[in-house]
């Protein structure tokens, strides 16, 4: 059955939330009037960090939507979805978890030992690359002392290449997979779910214990070290559910890894969404659940760009098959969405109330966010170490855009006219309206 939203009652207030007040305003025009909540209302706590209006208007949100709203019905509570790293936390988990396995040893010798097993998209080169560098001795891979295997590694992994440049990860579609944020998933194979979910807890206390800042060695490198959540975005999931909002995780990074960590946001299992396996006897697979139209075991789609919408479609709103993979009516679809990157675009862009982005200089995101057609857009530098101003333009008319072949091309807007290039101005240490 699937899930409505009380939107269609709601669209005067709604259209409240569209003022022309974006949050972006130059500094020489008025600061805006302060936002007073009604005591019953769930109010924010949290103001530091928040750029321009973006916490009043939020607030707005809340009020307008929640169970202090008119059109509030608890049967269908108005839906919230988050993606997870550099969204809710500041770094990566999936990266974490990766990294204190290559630490500790606990990435299993590939099947007949034949690299290519473990990702369909995986290049000759990279197999080779591998093979080279990780004799299949045992059970697991030696990468806690053999430091050119957890350097060949960890180079496919974060970089798409081999350490000596060559690509790879190769045909796949870029809209609905990252074969690199896969190939982790792909790589706990063998595990249950419960040990992964051990070593993602134990990855976790140790990059919240270690300094903002802090590097940690994998083979002959440094990779980050360190993870915070967010005191603002934490705050903000605990006032959506208090205002009665259902809210989500929806994050590339595995499921069970993803699940450890939302913990500490409030969120639990049922409400965190990442990248699942096909399990077999109780353990994991190198093979990948599918979504829509997309067969389990297909490998060809996974929580990313378009992947996202239709796993919100699929595992919340409960359309099945290839309908999926579609914009659902705007009165089922989310109405608030958060995230930080190109990943995030398709199921921000559902969004029917508001869409933060936290700005990390990705491009198709930032040139969408920036242009703001519709004013639901909300802009914030990232809440610990924000970048700082990107000094060229976003090239929206131009590459923003990265087709499912992989060609870039320009960015367009839902009635296909062409975005043009947008300057970035809300960034670190920059100064509010």
């Amino acid at each position: 059955m699937k899930i409505k939203h009380p939107l269609a009652a709601a669209v005067a207030a709604a259209a409240a939330l569209a003022v022309a007040g974006t949050g972006l305003a130059t500094t020489a025009q008025a600061a805006p009037a302060p936002h007073r909540t009604p005591a019953k209302c769930p109010a924010l706590t949290v103001s530091k960090g928040w750029y321009g209006d973006n916490k009043d208007r939020l607030q707005d949100l809340l009020d307008t939507y929640g169970r202090c709203g008119d059109t509030y019905d608890k049967r269908h509570k108005p839906l919230a979805v988050f993606d997870w790293d550099n969204t809710v936390i500041r770094n990566d988990v999936g990266d974490a978890t990766m990294f204190w396995m290559l630490r500790h040893g606990k990435i299993r010798t590939p099947e007949r030992g034949d690299w290519r097993t473990t990702s369909r998209y995986l290049t000759a080169p990279a197999a080779k690359a591998l093979a080279k560098a990780c004799p299949a001795t045992g059970r697991t891979l030696p990468t806690r002392t053999n430091a050119a295997c957890a350097d060949e590694i960890a180079a496919v992994y974060g970089e798409g290449a081999t350490t000596t440049g060559k690509e790879a990860f190769a045909g796949f579609d870029h809209r609905r997979m990252e074969p690199q944020y896969a190939w982790l998933a792909q790589l706990l194979r063998g595990w249950s779910t419960d040990r992964v979910k051990g070593f993602a807890a134990a990855a976790r206390a140790e990059n919240l214990a270690a300094p903002i800042g802090a590097e940690q060695r994998v083979g002959t490198g440094k990779v980050t070290g360190w993870a915070r959540y967010y005191d603002q975005q934490r705050d903000l999931i605990r006032t959506l559910k208090k205002a009665g909002f259902d809210v989500y995780v929806v994050s590339a990074s595995p499921e069970p890894v993803a699940e450890v960590w939302a913990k500490g946001v409030g969120l639990d299992a049922r409400h965190t969404i990442g990248i699942r396996n096909v399990t077999r006897d109780g353990r994991l697979t190198a093979r990948l659940k599918g979504c829509g139209s997309v067969e389990d075991g297909a490998d060809s789609m996974i929580t990313y760009i378009d992947g996202k919408r239709c796993a919100i479609n699929e595992r919340i709103l409960g359309v099945r098959g290839k309908a999926a993979e579609k914009v659902q009516p705007a009165a089922e679809r989310q109405v608030f969405a958060a995230g930080d990157s190109d990943t995030d675009v398709s199921f921000l862009r559902d969004a029917t109330g508001l869409r933060l982005v936290l700005n990390r200089n990705k491009a198709e995101l930032m040139c969408r966010a920036y242009d703001n057609g519709d004013r639901r857009w909300l802009i914030n530098p990232m809440f610990i170490e924000p970048k700082g101003k990107q000094s060229a333009p976003y090239p929206c008319a131009t590459t923003g855009y990265t087709e499912r072949d992989g060609a870039k091309a320009p960015v367009r807007r839902a009635n296909g006219s062409v975005i043009k290039d947008q300057q970035d101005t809300v960034y670190g240490g920059s100064t509010a309206p």
